[in-house]
């Protein structure tokens, strides 16, 4: 690999070049920040170490300098730096620092040194599912092997803020697992797609919501006059629940979203209008090069419907193309759409249309219908794949089943 070293030390540079060229890579550096952005360019290395404290430009400026720059988008930024501070730590996320390493503990140990800096070279996305029914949790021997929760899932790369897509009652089960945790703190960002029940009525029970410490911030879409921190309040009126959001120890914050992008770190959010009652947003999310798109619920209508819009189908084809793993909605059988046409949700045929135009990696069905038990999601499931066969398609395709998790960078997808 490529390394380009910036520190105003000689001596740290001079010891981290000899480790890791020691190990095999090609490495550069500079003692001089203010020449370091034409350096690295004409370098194209594959991970920046950046020191923080140096005269003339700080290591948050040129970090922040080298985020803006196209060409470097796949490239790691590590900072370097004698600074242990939370929030130094906190800051160098902020302006797209991949990680954050303390130099006087790592350089003394060249073999650890390594380590820590190989394991930011191969992070992964982890994709849990911690529920996929739609509309009403299901209960019992049914729907044992693919779980009854309603809509939850989490995207994690190792101490970045976790990504949290809607509070259906699979985010309890999620609450639980980071309470478990040996990190004392949460740091999250819950993404909901729409304000519809089965997507929100499991937000009071989230557990990091009332730990001291812990940080939430709720983004979703708002309806006309009411904000999206309305929304949420209103569901925890003391009307129709014994704690309202005053209750809540965390730090929680709201946002409301529309179509556009966020950036997190080295997350990007784009977001996108869905077609489903109401105001409803699909999500594609993007992390050095991968992506997962989040689109439920959304009803794909055949192109020999009169409610057609082809217009709305490419702009659809064009949000999630190419992307890793389309998680989308697949409520019916092709066999119960008829009936249940204008309710805002999409058939098999149409979903493996939709993954195929699109040519992504692979295909989730998600947002089962409560009346579906296993047997009919691995009808539902071998539809799908049927349909993906039928086009000849390259497209994987499976139904996730709840607490499983997929690992994208890595042959675990």
């Amino acid at each position: 690999m490529r390394f380009f070293v910036i520190d105003d030390s000689t001596l740290i540079v001079e010891a981290v070049t000899q480790i890791l060229r020691d190990a095999g890579h090609e490495v550069q550096s500079t003692t001089s920040p203010q020449d370091a952005v034409d350096a690295v360019l004409a370098f194209k290395p594959d991970a920046i170490l950046l020191d923080l404290m140096m005269p003339a430009i700080d290591g948050y400026e040129l970090c922040i300098r080298f985020r803006r720059l196209n060409e470097l988008d796949q490239t790691k930024i590590i900072i370097l730096t004698g600074k242990s501070y939370e929030f130094d730590k906190r800051r160098a996320k902020g302006v797209g620092a991949d990680a954050f390493l303390i130099k006087q503990a790592l350089i003394s140990n060249p073999e650890r040194f390594l380590q820590e800096v190989m394991s930011v070279m191969s992070k992964d996305i982890t994709l849990c599912y911690w529920g996929t029914r739609g509309t009403l949790p299901v209960p019992g021997k049914n729907s044992l092997r693919y779980g009854g929760n309603t809509l939850c899932i989490s995207l994690s790369v190792d101490d970045e803020p976790i990504l949290i897509f809607d509070a259906g009652t699979g985010i309890t089960c999620l609450g639980e697992h980071l309470s478990a945790q040996k990190e004392h703190r949460v740091t999250a960002k819950l993404f909901i797609s729409h304000p519809h029940w089965d997507h929100i009525n499991a937000i009071p029970f989230f557990a990091p919501l009332y730990v001291q410490g812990n940080e939430v911030e709720i983004i979703g879409p708002a309806h006309g006059h009411m904000s999206f921190r309305e929304i949420v309040s209103a569901q925890m009126d003391d009307v129709y629940y014994p704690v309202t959001i005053r209750e809540f120890a965390a730090r929680v914050y709201f946002r409301d979203m529309r179509e556009e992008t966020l950036r997190f770190g080295n997350f990007e959010i784009q977001s996108m209008l869905l077609n489903h009652p109401g105001t409803c947003l699909g999500y594609r999310i993007t992390h050095n090069g991968r992506s997962v798109c989040y689109v439920t619920d959304n009803e794909s209508y055949p192109a020999d419907d009169s409610l057609f819009d082809p217009e709305y189908e490419e702009r659809l084809v064009n949000f999630v193309r190419e992307t890793d793993i389309l998680i989308t909605d697949c409520t019916y059988l092709d066999e119960e759409y008829p009936a249940k046409r204008g309710w805002g949700h999409s058939c098999t045929r149409e979903v493996a249309l939709l993954a195929d135009k699109a040519r992504v990696r692979s295909l989730h069905l998600f947002h089962h219908d409560p009346g579906q038990d296993d047997a009919a999601i691995d009808r539902k499931l071998a539809q799908a794949t049927g349909h993906l066969e039928r086009l000849n398609s390259s497209v994987k395709c499976a139904c996730p089943a709840e607490v499983s998790s997929y690992v994208l960078g890595s042959q675990r997808i």
